[in-house]
Formats: C-alpha cells, structure tokens, sequence
C-alpha cells in the first residue's frame, strides 16, 4: 500500500501530507502576512542545494537573529560565520581518538541559524507545508512544538519569523541553556514555554500535554514525531548533502575504493536518520538506529531514564522507516556525560593529544554536544560489530554542540569527579568509554527483530495517538516511503506559487 492510495483527509491532518490547498482563505492571510514580513520561503531543492539558491536571498540578515533571510540558510552548507561553503562542515576522526582503523565522518550541525542545532530544518519541514497548502495560519494559529529541545527551539525561530506566536514544549529536566534561549526569543515565557514533566525520556508526557492543547481549535500542533515532512526533508535535505560530504572525502583522501559502510544516528524524531534511507540507496550503507542504554526501547522493548538530550525515547516514532534499519546499537548516557566532561576539559585535551590525536582536531570538540558524543560512539561500536577496516567509513553527525551543555557538564563534574577533571580522570575516561567499547547492546537486524521493534509503535500510535490502523500499517512497505517523495517535488511547486503571490502587488 502507498501514501497515494490512503485516506487523502487522514494523510492531510496528522500525518502532514497535504497534496493540494486544503483551505484557501488561511493561506490568502499567510500571503499577506509574509508580504508585509518580507518573508520569502525557500523550496527542499534550494536546501538540498544552496548553490541553486538567488543571490541576495540572505541579504545581510545576523545569523542568530530572527531575520526571514535566515531561512535561506536552513541547510548544511553554513561556516560558523553563517558564510555559505562549498561542502558542508566536517571532520574525519582518526583512530588515535577512535581506536578503530575505520574513518567515522562527522558533519556538524551547529552551523544552522538561530539555534545552532540542525532541528531547525525539521521545524521548517514541517512547517512550510502546513502554510502553503493553508491548514497553518500565522495570523491566527498559535504553533506549537513539541520536543525535547532544539526542536522546539528552531520552531520558536521561525515563528518569530512569521510575526506568529510560537509554544514551546520539552521536559523540564533538559538543559538549562535550552530555557535560557527560550526566555530570550519568547515573548511570554511563562505562557509560551510549556515543562512537562521528567526528562529526556518522557516523550508521552509531552504527546499528552499536545492532546490537551489540541483541543482549542487557534492551536495547531506540529508533531515532529509523526509529521512526515520530517522524513522527507531530512531525506532530500540532509541524504544529499551527506552523500556530498562523503564524496569529497573520499576524494581528498585520494581513496576510490573508500566505501561507506554505516550512518549512525540516535534516533530522536527518527528525522535525522532519514538521510540513512537515501545513502542506503547511493551506496548499500547499513543505517544504524542509536538510543540510550538506559533506555532501551528498540534494543529490548525497554524503558527507563537517561540523559543523552536530543534523542527522546521510549517509544518508536511514526516517521521511522524500521524495516529499512539494520543495527540498533545502545550507548550509556554515562559515557556520554564523562565523555562530554572530558572534551571539554584542559586534562581531556591534553590527554588526547598526548595520545597522538591532531590539535585541529582537538579544536573541533566544542562543536560535539552529548547526542553527538552518542553517535560517535555509536559509530566505533559498529566499526568492530561490522568487522570495518580503513577502507570502510562510517558517517555520523553532531546534532548540536557542547556551547548547549555547560550545565549538564557541572553536573557532571559536581556529581562523578569531585567538582575538577584531572589527568588522572581523562586516561581513565577514554579507558572505560572509548578504548573498551565493545559489540555487547547491540543488534544486527533480521527480519524478526524489524518486526518486533516495528510492532512495538502500534501502542503509541494507533492506541494513545488514534492513528489510523492502515496507516500505521502501510508503513511497514518500503513502496509506501518511496511513494512519500512525490510530496517534495509537489510542494517545491507550491512553495513558488506562493512565493510568486507574495511578491506581487496586493
């Protein structure tokens, strides 16, 4: 079964497959309010290739200011200065760091505008759908995201963008420096920053309050866990410019036979890991789905509390391709809080270093918060399962970097080193996290195993959430996601329609 043979109404409400204008007189009040914000949407193509994009589109918009040009720079190609390059922002880590001969590619998310995490890609993918088909109005529709952080966060961006009110819902436990962000870009704060209760895990905590708020008709929720734009940007957006990223390292390297092997990705939204679906396609890598240890949700039908912010857990997306995954691998959130200690500490560094590890490549742990030390690790941990060797890459992605963490890191020292990091607990450290990762929690994927993991959704889905049984169904087809990807050229069509009716003169 395909998208295109379901329920038109049903793929168009929750799900975010509008196909056509779905109400005609919200989109005409979007159109004149992005004529007087001067705001300009750009199409997945131009995200997916920034050199397509017109010149002058940024203008001279601050990168983390809340400014319509920014919208233009809602892809990978950015520098830290917001300058546009030529291939997305990365790093080839060695063994001296991994211990493992295969080279593990990790592309850097905090170039993004606004929130310096990449969720404000799965915010706009959301979003930008929802306003040219007319089902989202600015004018008179608050936005609310749900999500454990930098969701949320880039979905305040935009919507500050729009002259729209945007709401903000996460766990109460996540990063200080999320909250801090959010009482700067929030008009109201303490109306439109919503805590649920718990942590990074308590994902049904955030669905119940989304309930709730549903309920009011000038509320329109933008669910990034069953949103399927979500997929498809990232698909589109992220599958290509990762695949590019790929192809220049393996030619600077001067490595033909380099071969890309794996992606990693924590699964969060199950956004991200998307892109996997493509580079499978492009190459036959393994795409290999990274949750928490103390968490296990997919590895053992678990549950449980941790740590690793930006991942979520405890249930299984809706926008999760499952059947398509190859590994489940679980890391610690102890590894990844000591991990993230000791990068960012002056003993971690100089341990590293001693170790042989390049200073350029020292210089770039900043840009490594705890989801992305997950899916490093990850990453080494599939290396020696896999039985990969120097001619086998593994690509990996940091989501955000540690400049979102400085709390979490306190914590941390306060709680397991006595309030200081010293040389001592740097050697100590790599010992226990890097050196001696091994194979144990993880799972290289049947049939069966996809089945069980794909199974366990139905209670969140079509139980709690009342998402159509075909639906949840459907999913288990690889023909129902290829069929997704008509969407992206259908609303590249759209997209220029409207931007072309915004332009003109009311």
């Amino acid at each position: 079964m395909t998208a295109h043979t379901l329920d038109p109404q049903v793929l168009a409400g929750q799900l975010g497959l509008a196909d056509t204008i779905v109400d005609p007189e919200s989109r005409a009040r979007s159109i004149t309010r992005f004529r007087e914000q001067g705001v300009v949407l750009p199409t997945f193509g131009q995200l997916a290739d920034p050199s397509t994009i017109p010149a002058g589109a940024v203008g001279n918009a601050d990168k983390n200011a809340p400014d319509a040009g920014n919208l233009f720079r809602v892809h990978w190609y950015n520098n830290l200065a917001g300058k546009r390059v030529s291939v997305p922002d990365h790093i080839v880590l060695p063994s001296s760091l991994t211990g493992v001969e295969s080279p593990i590619i990790v592309v850097f998310g905090d170039r993004f505008p606004m929130i310096t995490a990449h969720k404000v890609l799965a915010a706009y993918s959301c979003l930008a759908p929802r306003v040219i088909t007319g089902q989202f109005d600015p004018t008179r529709h608050r936005a609310i995201w749900p999500s454990t952080g930098n969701y949320a966060r880039g979905g305040i961006a935009i919507s500050r963008i729009m002259a729209s009110r945007g709401v903000a819902i996460l766990p109460a436990g996540m990063s200080q420096e999320r909250f801090d962000w959010l009482d700067e870009w929030c008009s109201n704060p303490a109306e439109d920053v919503i805590k649920t209760v718990g942590t990074e895990s308590n994902v049904k905590e955030i669905y119940d309050a989304c309930n709730v708020l549903a309920k009011d008709p000038g509320n329109f929720v933008f669910n990034q866990f069953c949103e399927f734009a979500n997929h498809l940007g990232h698909y589109e957006v992220t599958g290509r410019a990762f695949s590019h990223v790929f192809e220049h390292v393996r030619s600077a390297m001067g490595r033909p036979e380099l071969r890309l092997a794996a992606f990693t990705s924590a699964t969060g939204s199950a956004g991200t890991i998307a892109a996997g679906d493509r580079l499978k396609e492009q190459f036959g890598t393994k795409i290999v789905a990274v949750e928490a240890l103390e968490c296990p949700t997919m590895l053992e039908n678990g549950y449980g509390e941790h740590n690793i912010q930006g991942i979520g857990d405890k249930h299984i997306p809706l926008i999760h391709n499952v059947m398509n995954t190859d590994v489940v691998c679980a890391v610690s959130d102890h590894a990844t809080d000591e991990l993230g200690a000791m990068f960012t500490s002056d003993a971690g560094r100089r341990f590293l270093s001693a170790r042989g590890v390049p200073d350029d490549v020292i210089a770039t742990l900043d840009h490594f918060g705890l989801s992305a030390i997950c899916n490093v690790l990850a990453a080494i941990k599939t290396a020696k399962l896999l039985g990969l060797g120097p001619d086998d890459a593994v690509l990996t992605v940091a989501t955000d970097g540690a400049a979102l963490y400085p709390s979490e890191y306190r914590k941390t020292l306060a709680e397991r080193f006595g309030g200081s990091f010293t040389d001592l607990d740097a050697g100590s450290v790599y010992g226990r996290h890097i050196d001696a990762a091994d194979t144990s929690d993880m799972i290289e994927c049947t049939h069966r195993d996809r089945n069980r993991v794909f199974n366990l959704g139905y209670y969140t889905w079509v139980e709690q959430q009342g998402t159509q049984f075909e639906v949840f169904e459907a999913r288990r087809s690889q023909e129902f996601w290829r069929g997704l990807r008509r969407y992206l050229a259908v609303w590249d069509g759209m997209i220029s329609e409207f931007n072309a009716e915004v332009a003109a003169k009311s």
